[in-house]
């Protein structure tokens, strides 16, 4: 038996990554390994992070100079900023029909760039909110869903009591069920008298049939 193609080690592509995930691949053995797990530092987007990192690391601690004070309003500081990065959008525009080859266009690049970051900051910080209310969405569903279950589990429990009772309800009282039961004596010696005349007819049949089978 042939052993399974191993998949190199080379780095691919994100989407030529994926497409080797399929189920045939996965059934032979040839679906890449995979990562191993980050125990120190890793690099993303370009930026260097260790895994004991906070997760929204403060802008001081990026080298970033803070567009906004200690204690703020999120809506209204994203709100400033929205506007701000669409003035000076507008201000580049400017800048690149006058005069595009002075400093004036890379000054204006980094400070919507730098808008854009605070921007970017202020949405990470509401992460923890969005995860809190998209698990308490989650419970809600469940909880919806358990309560539905009980309420037409519980429609078809009356409807198995209903059906009992008037099963039950229709049924005739035990007092007939035992006189019905009981055999008048007047027929107990009728029926005695049947079985006795059964038992001659058998004897009857019995012996012309040995007669019969002696001719």
């Amino acid at each position: 038996m042939s052993e399974p193609a191993q998949v190199s080690s080379f780095p691919l592509p994100p989407l030529q990554f994926v497409n080797w995930y399929t189920d045939e691949n996965i059934e032979r053995g040839r679906a890449p390994s995979p990562p191993k797990p980050v125990l120190d530092s890793y690099t993303m987007f370009g930026v260097h992070l260790q895994t004991d990192d906070v997760i929204i690391r403060p802008l001081e601690s990026q080298g970033i100079r803070r567009l906004y004070p200690q204690n703020y309003d999120n809506k209204r500081e994203l709100k400033k900023l929205n506007h701000s990065i669409l003035v000076n959008f507008l201000d580049l525009l400017d800048i690149l029909i006058r005069c595009p080859d002075t400093s004036k266009r890379e000054e204006k690049q980094d400070d919507i760039k730098l808008l854009f970051i605070h921007m970017h900051h202020l949405i990470n910080e509401y992460r923890p909110y969005q995860a809190r209310d998209t698990l308490r969405v989650m419970l809600e569903v469940q909880k919806r869903q358990r309560l539905e279950t009980a309420e037409r589990f519980q429609k078809h429990l009356d409807k198995v009591r209903e059906l009992l009772h008037n099963t039950l309800s229709s049924l005739p009282e035990t007092a007939d069920l035992d006189s019905n039961l009981i055999v008048p004596e007047e027929n107990m010696d009728t029926t005695e008298a049947h079985k006795a005349e059964c038992q001659d007819c058998y004897r009857l049949d019995k012996l012309m049939c040995n007669i019969i089978d002696a001719i």
